[in-house]
């Protein structure tokens, strides 16, 4: 069983790559799947301003629960001029 971690923006630069597959045995939050990222990508993806996206549709701050099959996008702030 497998879970999709995307990554966008700055964020892809600190994963290394585009897209992560993570092997989960049960659902997890955030807490759970930021126990298995570098440490670095983890405070990076705990940041207050940082959205995610569970399965296409935003999810509020730490009220998911994502498993198999689902597929987690991390959306950095956008900035512009």
């Amino acid at each position: 069983m497998s879970l999709t971690l995307l990554f966008l923006g700055r964020l892809e630069d600190v994963a290394g790559a585009p897209a992560l597959s993570l092997d989960v045995e049960r659902p997890l939050g955030f807490a759970e799947i930021a126990e298995r990222l570098e440490p670095r990508l983890a405070v990076a993806l705990s940041s207050g301003n940082v959205r995610v996206a569970l399965n296409g549709s935003l999810a509020g701050t730490g009220d998911w629960i994502a498993g198999d099959g689902d597929e987690l996008a991390f959306l950095p702030p956008v900035s512009g001029g």
